[in-house]
């Protein structure tokens, strides 16, 4: 797999490495073809509301938007698509959901991913089977379960 990673923030303090996202992406897709491409763009508050108001009509930031590459009718591309996350929100949520910090980006990395592969929540039983991956990917990469609390 390819990671094509753009820290587009003001304060890259505190922010995983490449190797981190690969590494959290890998716990997912361990088969993924190698030409296959993501890229993941780190923002600001601001950038995310613009994009989230945009693309979902919803006038706030966001932890993560998913950005699936759909290829033209006789054209292939290699390519997963885009994920878009908010520094900010994710270390917000992070503190008030009382989680570590690197587990909460590893969370909303897989969490974005999964949407890439087309996964979804808007019913319970798609959200149920998007939240098991969710969980026995993160305790792969030895993190805790982070539905613990509403479950």
């Amino acid at each position: 797999m390819i990671l094509n990673l753009q820290l587009a923030c003001k304060h890259k303090k505190n922010l995983p490495k490449k190797s981190d996202f690969y590494h959290w992406l890998k716990a997912v897709v361990v088969h993924s073809p190698p030409e296959k491409e993501i890229n993941i763009r780190v923002v600001d508050t601001e950038e995310m509301k613009s994009l989230n108001y945009k693309f979902c009509g919803k006038n706030r930031a966001t932890n993560v938007l998913s950005f699936p590459f759909e290829n033209i009718p006789g054209i292939i591309f290699p390519l997963f698509g885009d994920l878009i996350i908010c520094r900010q929100v994710v270390e917000l949520e992070s503190s008030t959901q009382d989680k570590s910090l690197s587990s909460h980006w590893a969370h909303i990395t897989i969490h974005g991913f999964l949407h890439l592969l087309g996964y979804n929540h808007i019913f319970e039983n798609e959200a149920e089977i998007m939240q098991n991956i969710e969980v026995k990917s993160l305790i792969k990469l030895g993190y805790p379960d982070p539905y613990i609390v509403e479950r």
